[in-house]
Protein backbone atom coordinates (compact mmCIF):
# COMPACT_ATOMS: atom_id res chain seq x y z
CA UNK A 1 0.00 0.00 0.00
CA UNK A 2 1.13 3.57 -0.65
CA UNK A 3 1.34 5.54 2.00
CA UNK A 4 -0.74 8.81 1.30
CA UNK A 5 -0.82 11.74 3.85
CA UNK A 6 -2.57 14.85 3.16
CA UNK A 7 -2.84 18.72 4.79
CA UNK A 8 -6.23 20.42 4.35
CA UNK A 9 -5.86 24.02 5.70
CA UNK A 10 -8.69 26.25 5.82
CA UNK A 11 -7.79 29.56 4.28
CA UNK A 12 -9.29 31.78 6.53
CA UNK A 13 -6.11 33.30 7.97
CA UNK A 14 -1.71 32.68 7.79
CA UNK A 15 -0.62 29.60 7.70
CA UNK A 16 0.29 29.22 12.14
CA UNK A 17 2.62 27.41 14.35
CA UNK A 18 -0.32 24.64 15.33
CA UNK A 19 -0.81 24.37 11.21
CA UNK A 20 2.51 23.49 10.37
CA UNK A 21 3.33 21.23 12.91
CA UNK A 22 0.68 19.04 11.34
CA UNK A 23 2.14 19.58 8.01
CA UNK A 24 5.11 18.79 9.01
CA UNK A 25 4.48 15.86 10.94
CA UNK A 26 2.23 14.58 7.87
CA UNK A 27 5.20 15.34 5.25
CA UNK A 28 7.57 13.64 7.56
CA UNK A 29 5.45 10.12 7.44
CA UNK A 30 5.02 10.47 3.80
CA UNK A 31 8.87 10.55 3.01
CA UNK A 32 9.50 8.56 5.46
CA UNK A 33 7.83 5.50 3.87
CA UNK A 34 7.63 6.92 0.03
CA UNK A 35 4.18 7.95 -0.45
CA UNK A 36 2.23 10.56 -1.16
CA UNK A 37 1.94 13.97 0.17
CA UNK A 38 -0.99 15.76 -0.32
CA UNK A 39 -2.24 19.49 0.06
CA UNK A 40 -5.87 20.40 -0.53
CA UNK A 41 -7.21 23.66 0.30
CA UNK A 42 -10.37 23.47 2.49
CA UNK A 43 -12.13 26.75 0.97
CA UNK A 44 -16.22 25.94 1.42
CA UNK A 45 -16.87 28.90 3.89
CA UNK A 46 -16.73 30.82 1.69
CA UNK A 47 -17.75 34.24 3.93
CA UNK A 48 -14.32 33.40 5.77
CA UNK A 49 -12.31 32.26 2.99
CA UNK A 50 -9.42 34.55 1.30
CA UNK A 51 -7.22 34.09 -1.82
CA UNK A 52 -4.77 36.09 0.56
CA UNK A 53 -4.64 33.63 2.87
CA UNK A 54 -4.22 30.93 0.07
CA UNK A 55 -1.13 32.23 -0.60
CA UNK A 56 -0.13 33.06 2.26
CA UNK A 57 -0.39 29.40 2.99
CA UNK A 58 1.47 28.26 -0.09
CA UNK A 59 4.22 30.74 0.87
CA UNK A 60 4.12 29.39 4.52
CA UNK A 61 5.23 25.65 2.93
CA UNK A 62 6.91 27.31 0.56
CA UNK A 63 9.34 28.48 2.82
CA UNK A 64 8.92 25.84 5.09
CA UNK A 65 10.56 23.15 1.96
CA UNK A 66 7.29 21.32 2.39
CA UNK A 67 6.78 20.05 -0.84
CA UNK A 68 3.65 18.48 -2.04
CA UNK A 69 3.11 15.90 -4.69
CA UNK A 70 -0.20 16.53 -5.37
CA UNK A 71 -2.47 19.81 -5.26
CA UNK A 72 -3.25 22.53 -4.27
CA UNK A 73 -6.75 20.78 -4.70
CA UNK A 74 -9.46 23.28 -3.62
CA UNK A 75 -13.28 22.15 -2.14
CA UNK A 76 -15.07 24.99 -4.35
CA UNK A 77 -14.01 22.96 -7.72
CA UNK A 78 -15.50 19.64 -5.97
CA UNK A 79 -18.65 21.03 -5.66
CA UNK A 80 -20.56 18.79 -8.60
CA UNK A 81 -18.65 15.58 -6.33
CA UNK A 82 -20.29 16.36 -3.35
CA UNK A 83 -23.45 17.11 -4.46
CA UNK A 84 -23.32 13.47 -6.19
CA UNK A 85 -22.53 11.94 -2.75
CA UNK A 86 -25.63 14.05 -0.85
CA UNK A 87 -27.61 12.73 -3.67
CA UNK A 88 -26.51 9.27 -3.34
CA UNK A 89 -26.88 9.13 0.36
CA UNK A 90 -30.34 10.29 0.18
CA UNK A 91 -31.77 7.84 -2.60
CA UNK A 92 -30.27 5.45 -0.33
CA UNK A 93 -32.16 6.86 3.12
CA UNK A 94 -29.07 7.06 4.71
CA UNK A 95 -29.56 11.12 4.61
CA UNK A 96 -32.84 13.12 5.00
CA UNK A 97 -34.08 16.72 4.82
CA UNK A 98 -34.64 18.44 7.97
CA UNK A 99 -37.01 21.80 7.71
CA UNK A 100 -36.88 22.65 11.61
CA UNK A 101 -36.61 26.03 12.08
CA UNK A 102 -33.80 27.75 14.09
CA UNK A 103 -36.00 29.45 16.66
CA UNK A 104 -37.18 25.47 17.03
CA UNK A 105 -33.42 24.37 17.36
CA UNK A 106 -32.83 27.21 19.92
CA UNK A 107 -35.72 25.98 22.21
CA UNK A 108 -34.88 22.24 22.20
CA UNK A 109 -31.29 23.14 23.08
CA UNK A 110 -31.73 24.80 26.05
CA UNK A 111 -34.51 22.32 27.44
CA UNK A 112 -31.55 19.99 26.78
CA UNK A 113 -29.12 21.72 28.73
CA UNK A 114 -31.75 22.79 31.39
CA UNK A 115 -31.98 19.07 32.22
CA UNK A 116 -28.38 18.33 31.89
CA UNK A 117 -28.30 16.83 29.14
CA UNK A 118 -26.02 16.96 25.79
CA UNK A 119 -27.18 19.05 23.33
CA UNK A 120 -28.11 17.10 19.88
CA UNK A 121 -30.61 17.24 17.13
CA UNK A 122 -33.75 14.94 18.67
CA UNK A 123 -34.54 13.33 15.13
CA UNK A 124 -37.64 15.22 14.75
CA UNK A 125 -37.33 15.27 11.06
CA UNK A 126 -36.04 12.09 10.46
CA UNK A 127 -39.40 10.26 10.18
CA UNK A 128 -41.36 13.33 8.64
CA UNK A 129 -44.36 12.77 6.51
CA UNK A 130 -46.16 14.62 4.33
CA UNK A 131 -45.52 17.67 1.79
CA UNK A 132 -42.44 20.17 3.06
CA UNK A 133 -43.19 23.59 5.02
CA UNK A 134 -44.28 26.26 2.71
CA UNK A 135 -41.11 28.91 1.95
CA UNK A 136 -38.64 27.07 3.79
CA UNK A 137 -35.56 25.58 2.78
CA UNK A 138 -34.20 22.63 4.03
CA UNK A 139 -30.82 21.35 5.46
CA UNK A 140 -29.84 18.20 4.80
CA UNK A 141 -28.84 15.68 7.85
CA UNK A 142 -27.16 12.50 7.87
CA UNK A 143 -28.73 9.25 9.42
CA UNK A 144 -26.30 8.62 11.73
CA UNK A 145 -26.69 4.27 13.30
CA UNK A 146 -28.44 4.20 15.91
CA UNK A 147 -26.82 1.56 17.69
CA UNK A 148 -23.36 0.50 17.69
CA UNK A 149 -19.96 1.56 18.62
CA UNK A 150 -17.74 3.24 16.78
CA UNK A 151 -13.84 2.36 17.52
CA UNK A 152 -11.26 5.12 16.25
CA UNK A 153 -7.36 3.07 16.48
CA UNK A 154 -5.81 6.27 17.01
CA UNK A 155 -1.77 5.75 16.29
CA UNK A 156 -1.04 8.20 19.09
CA UNK A 157 -3.83 7.82 21.41
CA UNK A 158 -4.39 4.29 20.37
CA UNK A 159 -8.14 3.27 20.78
CA UNK A 160 -11.10 5.58 21.23
CA UNK A 161 -14.45 4.52 21.34
CA UNK A 162 -17.39 6.58 20.37
CA UNK A 163 -21.01 5.08 21.17
CA UNK A 164 -23.59 5.47 18.17
CA UNK A 165 -26.35 6.86 20.96
CA UNK A 166 -23.85 9.90 21.51
CA UNK A 167 -24.02 11.13 18.10
CA UNK A 168 -26.87 13.01 16.48
CA UNK A 169 -27.78 13.45 12.52
CA UNK A 170 -25.05 16.10 11.63
CA UNK A 171 -26.35 18.54 9.04
CA UNK A 172 -23.86 17.60 5.50
CA UNK A 173 -25.31 20.24 3.48
CA UNK A 174 -26.60 23.76 4.41
CA UNK A 175 -29.74 25.17 3.28
CA UNK A 176 -28.17 27.16 0.75
CA UNK A 177 -27.51 23.45 -0.79
CA UNK A 178 -23.40 24.06 0.33
CA UNK A 179 -21.80 20.73 1.73
CA UNK A 180 -20.60 20.65 5.47
CA UNK A 181 -16.87 20.41 6.32
CA UNK A 182 -17.74 16.96 7.87
CA UNK A 183 -18.94 15.45 4.14
CA UNK A 184 -16.31 17.34 1.92
CA UNK A 185 -13.67 16.07 3.90
CA UNK A 186 -14.60 12.27 3.94
CA UNK A 187 -15.21 12.15 0.31
CA UNK A 188 -11.65 14.10 -0.13
CA UNK A 189 -10.06 11.80 1.48
CA UNK A 190 -12.02 8.78 0.21
CA UNK A 191 -11.33 10.16 -3.88
CA UNK A 192 -7.76 11.28 -2.89
CA UNK A 193 -7.01 8.09 -1.43
CA UNK A 194 -5.70 9.59 1.74
CA UNK A 195 -4.10 6.09 3.58
CA UNK A 196 -3.38 8.37 7.05
CA UNK A 197 -5.03 11.46 8.17
CA UNK A 198 -2.67 12.76 10.41
CA UNK A 199 -4.15 16.59 12.08
CA UNK A 200 -4.90 18.29 15.52
CA UNK A 201 -6.73 16.59 18.08
CA UNK A 202 -9.10 19.10 17.75
CA UNK A 203 -10.94 17.18 15.04
CA UNK A 204 -10.60 13.46 17.30
CA UNK A 205 -14.75 14.43 18.00
CA UNK A 206 -15.61 14.28 14.50
CA UNK A 207 -13.96 11.53 13.47
CA UNK A 208 -16.53 9.41 14.19
CA UNK A 209 -19.52 10.65 12.33
CA UNK A 210 -16.75 10.50 9.77
CA UNK A 211 -16.33 6.76 10.03
CA UNK A 212 -19.76 6.68 9.36
CA UNK A 213 -20.35 8.43 6.41
CA UNK A 214 -17.36 6.57 4.94
CA UNK A 215 -19.51 3.39 6.01
CA UNK A 216 -22.61 4.47 4.93
CA UNK A 217 -20.66 5.47 1.35
CA UNK A 218 -18.75 1.93 1.37
CA UNK A 219 -16.13 3.39 2.00
CA UNK A 220 -12.82 2.12 4.21
CA UNK A 221 -11.59 5.09 6.79
CA UNK A 222 -8.30 5.50 6.68
CA UNK A 223 -5.89 5.61 9.53
CA UNK A 224 -5.99 8.46 12.04
CA UNK A 225 -3.38 10.40 14.37
CA UNK A 226 -4.89 13.20 16.28
CA UNK A 227 -1.82 15.27 17.18
CA UNK A 228 -1.88 16.86 20.71
CA UNK A 229 -2.59 20.91 20.82
CA UNK A 230 0.46 23.11 21.64
CA UNK A 231 -0.34 25.16 24.41
CA UNK A 232 2.07 28.00 25.81
CA UNK A 233 4.02 28.27 28.69
CA UNK A 234 1.09 28.95 30.92
CA UNK A 235 -0.73 26.08 29.92
CA UNK A 236 -3.50 27.99 28.10
CA UNK A 237 -3.92 27.27 24.70
CA UNK A 238 -1.59 28.75 22.40
CA UNK A 239 -2.58 32.46 21.34
CA UNK A 240 -0.55 35.86 19.75
CA UNK A 241 0.95 36.30 22.61
CA UNK A 242 2.40 33.00 23.22
CA UNK A 243 4.11 33.37 19.93
CA UNK A 244 1.39 31.90 17.61
CA UNK A 245 1.86 34.04 14.86
CA UNK A 246 1.80 33.50 10.79
CA UNK A 247 5.19 30.89 10.12
CA UNK A 248 6.16 34.21 8.17
CA UNK A 249 6.12 36.01 10.86
CA UNK A 250 8.91 34.21 11.62
CA UNK A 251 10.61 34.58 8.50
CA UNK A 252 10.27 38.08 9.34
CA UNK A 253 11.90 38.28 12.90
CA UNK A 254 14.87 36.94 11.27
CA UNK A 255 14.43 32.88 11.72
CA UNK A 256 15.54 30.50 9.68
CA UNK A 257 13.50 27.60 8.51
CA UNK A 258 15.52 24.58 9.48
CA UNK A 259 15.44 26.21 13.04
CA UNK A 260 11.71 26.64 13.30
CA UNK A 261 10.96 22.77 10.80
CA UNK A 262 13.49 21.27 13.96
CA UNK A 263 11.75 22.81 17.04
CA UNK A 264 8.52 21.94 15.20
CA UNK A 265 9.23 18.20 14.89
CA UNK A 266 10.37 18.48 18.93
CA UNK A 267 6.97 19.20 19.94
CA UNK A 268 5.65 16.44 21.28
CA UNK A 269 8.38 14.41 19.71
CA UNK A 270 11.75 13.15 20.74
CA UNK A 271 14.70 10.75 19.74
CA UNK A 272 16.36 10.11 23.10
CA UNK A 273 17.99 13.17 24.42
CA UNK A 274 19.03 14.45 20.63
CA UNK A 275 17.92 18.32 20.26
CA UNK A 276 19.37 19.19 16.78
CA UNK A 277 18.01 17.68 13.16
CA UNK A 278 18.71 17.89 10.03
CA UNK A 279 16.00 17.36 7.62
CA UNK A 280 17.15 14.21 6.55
CA UNK A 281 17.35 12.91 10.28
CA UNK A 282 13.83 13.96 10.54
CA UNK A 283 12.50 11.99 7.72
CA UNK A 284 14.69 8.51 9.24
CA UNK A 285 14.18 8.46 12.24
CA UNK A 286 10.23 10.68 13.06
CA UNK A 287 7.63 8.16 14.05
CA UNK A 288 4.53 9.24 14.38
CA UNK A 289 2.92 6.88 16.43
CA UNK A 290 6.27 7.73 19.24
CA UNK A 291 4.17 11.22 19.10
CA UNK A 292 3.45 12.20 22.97
CA UNK A 293 -0.59 11.99 23.42
CA UNK A 294 -0.07 14.99 26.28
CA UNK A 295 -0.05 18.53 24.59
CA UNK A 296 3.28 20.21 24.01
CA UNK A 297 4.17 23.51 25.68
CA UNK A 298 5.91 26.37 23.34
CA UNK A 299 9.04 27.75 24.43
CA UNK A 300 10.19 31.11 22.75
CA UNK A 301 13.75 30.81 24.53
CA UNK A 302 14.41 27.46 23.33
CA UNK A 303 13.38 28.64 19.61
CA UNK A 304 15.85 31.17 19.61
CA UNK A 305 18.51 28.83 20.98
CA UNK A 306 18.23 26.66 17.55
CA UNK A 307 18.04 29.21 15.67
CA UNK A 308 21.33 30.57 17.15
CA UNK A 309 22.87 26.67 16.61
CA UNK A 310 21.80 26.65 13.28
CA UNK A 311 22.98 30.22 12.12
CA UNK A 312 26.46 28.84 14.00
CA UNK A 313 26.58 25.80 11.88
CA UNK A 314 24.97 26.10 8.58
CA UNK A 315 27.28 26.75 5.56
CA UNK A 316 27.95 30.32 5.38
CA UNK A 317 26.50 30.77 1.98
CA UNK A 318 23.13 28.94 2.72
CA UNK A 319 22.72 31.60 5.60
CA UNK A 320 23.95 34.80 3.27
CA UNK A 321 20.79 33.86 0.99
CA UNK A 322 18.35 34.60 3.82
CA UNK A 323 19.97 37.50 5.64
CA UNK A 324 20.51 38.90 2.06
CA UNK A 325 16.77 40.50 2.31
CA UNK A 326 17.19 41.94 5.97
CA UNK A 327 20.30 43.45 4.40
CA UNK A 328 17.68 44.69 1.67
CA UNK A 329 15.00 46.35 4.23
CA UNK A 330 17.93 48.54 5.69
CA UNK A 331 18.23 49.97 2.65
CA UNK A 332 21.75 47.89 2.11
CA UNK A 333 22.59 46.28 -1.86
CA UNK A 334 25.61 44.37 -0.76
CA UNK A 335 25.79 43.85 -4.84
CA UNK A 336 26.38 47.35 -5.14
CA UNK A 337 29.08 47.80 -2.16
CA UNK A 338 30.64 46.38 0.85
CA UNK A 339 31.67 43.03 1.78
CA UNK A 340 30.41 39.86 0.82
CA UNK A 341 27.41 38.82 2.30
CA UNK A 342 29.07 34.93 3.10
CA UNK A 343 32.28 36.51 4.92
CA UNK A 344 29.30 38.76 7.14
CA UNK A 345 27.87 35.81 8.25
CA UNK A 346 31.20 33.89 9.25
CA UNK A 347 32.17 37.04 11.26
CA UNK A 348 29.03 37.24 13.40
CA UNK A 349 27.68 34.02 13.45
CA UNK A 350 28.63 33.86 17.15
CA UNK A 351 27.62 36.82 17.99
CA UNK A 352 23.56 37.07 16.45
CA UNK A 353 20.56 34.74 17.57
CA UNK A 354 18.62 35.97 14.52
CA UNK A 355 19.21 37.22 11.02
CA UNK A 356 17.27 40.47 12.15
CA UNK A 357 19.73 41.06 14.90
CA UNK A 358 22.80 40.08 12.29
CA UNK A 359 21.54 42.41 9.54
CA UNK A 360 21.30 45.05 12.48
CA UNK A 361 24.88 44.43 13.28
CA UNK A 362 26.45 44.61 10.21
CA UNK A 363 25.44 47.79 8.75
CA UNK A 364 28.36 49.69 9.69
CA UNK A 365 29.77 46.94 7.18
CA UNK A 366 28.46 48.58 4.30
CA UNK A 367 27.91 52.05 5.26
CA UNK A 368 29.13 55.19 7.20
CA UNK A 369 27.13 55.02 11.08
CA UNK A 370 25.57 58.81 12.07
CA UNK A 371 26.76 58.33 15.76
CA UNK A 372 29.27 56.48 17.95
CA UNK A 373 27.70 54.76 21.23
CA UNK A 374 28.00 57.50 23.72
CA UNK A 375 29.84 55.49 26.63
CA UNK A 376 32.06 53.98 23.74
CA UNK A 377 33.50 57.16 22.46
CA UNK A 378 33.75 58.88 25.96
CA UNK A 379 36.10 55.80 26.80
CA UNK A 380 38.09 55.52 23.76
CA UNK A 381 38.02 58.67 21.88
CA UNK A 382 39.86 60.85 23.89
CA UNK A 383 42.69 63.23 23.50
CA UNK A 384 44.87 60.07 24.44
CA UNK A 385 43.83 58.44 21.78
CA UNK A 386 44.69 60.86 18.81
CA UNK A 387 48.94 59.90 18.78
CA UNK A 388 47.71 55.99 18.41
CA UNK A 389 45.01 56.53 15.82
CA UNK A 390 47.02 58.91 13.87
CA UNK A 391 49.88 56.00 14.12
CA UNK A 392 47.40 53.61 12.88
CA UNK A 393 46.06 55.57 10.09
CA UNK A 394 49.82 56.15 8.48
CA UNK A 395 50.52 52.20 8.96
CA UNK A 396 47.45 51.31 7.28
CA UNK A 397 47.73 53.88 4.37
CA UNK A 398 50.58 52.17 3.70
CA UNK A 399 50.08 48.59 3.81
CA UNK A 400 49.63 46.73 0.45
CA UNK A 401 47.33 43.53 2.06
CA UNK A 402 44.55 44.56 2.69
CA UNK A 403 43.83 40.87 5.04
CA UNK A 404 43.27 39.87 8.05
CA UNK A 405 46.37 38.12 8.66
CA UNK A 406 48.39 41.66 7.53
CA UNK A 407 46.21 43.77 9.71
CA UNK A 408 46.37 41.91 12.87
CA UNK A 409 50.13 42.60 12.18
CA UNK A 410 50.08 46.14 11.48
CA UNK A 411 48.29 46.62 14.75
CA UNK A 412 50.47 45.05 16.82
CA UNK A 413 53.65 46.32 14.94
CA UNK A 414 51.83 49.87 16.12
CA UNK A 415 51.04 48.86 19.50
CA UNK A 416 54.59 47.79 20.42
CA UNK A 417 56.04 50.88 18.65
CA UNK A 418 54.32 53.14 21.26
CA UNK A 419 54.87 50.72 24.52
CA UNK A 420 51.03 50.40 24.30
CA UNK A 421 49.23 47.17 25.15
CA UNK A 422 46.99 45.79 21.84
CA UNK A 423 43.86 46.71 23.56
CA UNK A 424 45.30 50.63 23.89
CA UNK A 425 45.39 50.11 19.70
CA UNK A 426 42.50 48.31 18.64
CA UNK A 427 39.89 49.56 21.00
CA UNK A 428 39.76 53.26 20.24
CA UNK A 429 40.55 52.22 16.41
CA UNK A 430 37.59 50.04 16.91
CA UNK A 431 35.11 52.67 18.20
CA UNK A 432 36.33 54.36 15.50
CA UNK A 433 35.40 52.98 12.35
CA UNK A 434 32.54 50.78 13.92
CA UNK A 435 30.84 53.31 15.95
CA UNK A 436 30.52 50.84 18.64
CA UNK A 437 32.66 48.89 21.75
CA UNK A 438 32.15 45.58 20.52
CA UNK A 439 32.82 44.35 17.03
CA UNK A 440 34.48 40.80 15.75
CA UNK A 441 38.19 40.98 15.70
CA UNK A 442 39.71 44.06 14.89
CA UNK A 443 41.75 42.35 12.01
CA UNK A 444 38.33 40.46 10.13
CA UNK A 445 36.49 43.79 11.34
CA UNK A 446 39.18 46.36 9.04
CA UNK A 447 39.21 43.80 6.74
CA UNK A 448 35.37 43.59 6.04
CA UNK A 449 35.22 47.45 6.26
CA UNK A 450 37.90 47.94 3.35
CA UNK A 451 41.01 50.86 3.12
CA UNK A 452 39.04 53.46 1.63
CA UNK A 453 35.84 53.12 4.49
CA UNK A 454 39.03 52.79 7.34
CA UNK A 455 40.85 55.62 7.14
CA UNK A 456 37.93 58.39 6.12
CA UNK A 457 36.38 56.85 9.63
CA UNK A 458 39.12 57.55 11.29
CA UNK A 459 39.56 60.97 9.93
CA UNK A 460 36.48 61.37 11.52
CA UNK A 461 37.16 60.25 14.53
CA UNK A 462 40.11 62.45 14.95
CA UNK A 463 37.98 65.33 14.12
CA UNK A 464 35.51 64.22 16.85
CA UNK A 465 38.21 64.29 19.51
CA UNK A 466 39.61 67.73 18.42
CA UNK A 467 35.75 68.64 18.90
CA UNK A 468 35.14 68.13 21.90
CA UNK A 469 38.36 68.97 23.11
CA UNK A 470 37.73 72.21 21.73
CA UNK A 471 34.22 72.13 23.42
CA UNK A 472 36.01 71.48 26.82
CA UNK A 473 34.22 68.13 26.87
Amino acid sequence: MTIRTRFAPSPTGYLHIGGARTALFSWLHARQHGGHFVLRIEDTDIERSTQESVNAILEGMAWLGLDYDEGPFSQMARMDRYREVIQQLLDEDKAYYCYCSRERLDELRIKQMAAKKKPRYDGFCEQRHGGAPEGVAPVIRFRNPKHGKVIVEDMIRGKVVFDNTELDDLIIARSDGTPTYNLCVVIDDHDMGVSHVIRGDDHLNNTPRQINILSAMGAQPPVYAHVPMILGEDGKRLSKRHGAVSVMQYKEEGFLPEALLNYLVRLGWSHGDQELFSLDEMVRLFDVEAVNNAAAAFNPEKLLWLNQQYIKSLPPEHIARYLLEHLGKLGIDPAIQGPAVSDIVVALRERASTLVEMAASSVYFYRDFDEYEEKAARKNLRPVSVTPLLAIRQALAELNDWSAPALHQVVADVAEALALKMGKIAQPLRVAISGRAATPGIDVTLELIGREAVLRRIDRALDYIRQRSEDGE
